[in-house]
């Protein structure tokens, strides 16, 4: 009985221990072990695998993937950084730019602007087409000229006060039908995702005035069409009780894990310690620290069960810091890359 409880837990968990991580392997590959069938069966495989959405919102998806490999699993990662395809600004028109910001600079910027359209309402821009058309095409139009403040107090030196349109946002974005497009698309439907990203800043007699063409593409031709931010994956943890843990050592059980994995409950007048939702863990191991309860605990995860989360590119784009107008790191959609400024 010992022996096949090893097999299963070497089979099917991933276990962390006070020094290092055992069983990381996959080792159930057909002929490893004896008594079990693990040559390749698309019906088990159909019957096993599954599918279970837990959070889904406009900028965020969280799934449980059961049933699968760590190579499948990381296969629908890839796919949904490189090969989703999205809108975003592929050529900038520049008819007047005395900004700060140099002509380049700015096209990489707008260029990472999430665009709120549906790419399968478009297709694909012929390779050599430089005049977009209606069915691949999307143009916007930003101009934008910071004059004084008339009425500003002559003490202040508030540049909210001082100037008018001094901050140039994805607000001033205007979206320019092409062909029959007003047509199809209803008024506000074609537009950035959020309108108060900061795009340049301006002085008095400064003006941009420029043209964008958005066109369809995926993340593998360039990181600003990726349209998530992050795609993770994580295995699902597993925190077994190996013996009751009573008193005070509950509460200091509690504390060694994230909030809500470890839940104290009065069972006839004693505090008793359970496992609530070890989905929450991060596996920060504190609990190796406590010679006594570090007996009691095995930290495991499942092999097969992922946690996936994805963060839509208009999420992190809506947070970057597009202050810092001279260069620095850049954040992109895919999160992976760097921009000089």
């Amino acid at each position: 009985m010992a022996a096949s409880q090893a097999v299963e837990e070497m089979r099917g968990r991933v276990v962390l221990g006070e020094f290092g991580v055992r069983n990381v392997h996959t080792t159930d590959f057909p002929g490893n072990y004896s008594g079990y069938d693990d040559a390749w069966d698309q019906d088990r495989f159909e019957k096993n695998f599954r599918v279970d959405v837990v959070h889904m919102d406009e900028n965020s998806l969280e799934f449980d993937m059961v049933g699968i490999d760590a190579a499948i699993a990381n296969a629908f990662r890839r796919i949904l950084l490189a090969e989703v395809p999205t809108m975003a600004v592929e050529k900038v028109l520049v008819y007047n730019n005395t900004s700060i910001v140099q002509d380049e600079i700015l096209a990489h910027r707008l260029g990472l602007i999430p665009i709120h359209a549906d790419p399968r309402l478009f297709e694909y821009r012929n390779q050599g087409d430089e005049d977009g058309t209606e069915i691949d095409t999307l143009q916007f139009r930003l101009q934008v000229r910071c004059t004084r403040n008339p009425h500003a107090a002559k003490d202040s030196s508030d540049p909210n006060e001082l100037y008018v349109n001094h901050k140039v946002y994805t607000r001033h974005m205007t979206w320019i039908p092409l062909g029959n497009q007003a047509d199809l698309f209803p008024e506000g439907t074609i537009r950035p995702v959020h309108d108060d990203i900061l795009i340049a800043q301006l002085r008095p007699g400064q003006e941009i005035d420029l043209l964008m063409h958005c066109v369809k593409g995926i993340g593998k031709d360039h990181a600003k069409f990726s349209p998530v931010a992050t795609a993770s994956y994580r295995l699902l943890p597993d925190i077994t009780l190996l013996e009751p843990v009573e008193g005070e050592a509950a509460e200091e059980l509690s504390r060694c894990f994230s909030p809500g994995v470890i839940e104290v409950q009065e069972v006839q007048g004693k505090k008793v310690a359970r496992v609530a939702n070890p989905r929450l863990d991060t596996f920060s191991r504190e609990i190796f620290r406590h010679e006594k309860l570090k007996k009691v605990v095995r930290l495991a995860r499942v092999r097969d069960h992922y946690i996936c989360k994805k963060h839509s590119a208009a999420a992190v784009a809506h947070t970057c810091n597009p202050s810092t107008l001279g260069g620095g790191r850049w954040i992109t959609r895919s999160g992976e890359r760097d921009y000089p400024g």
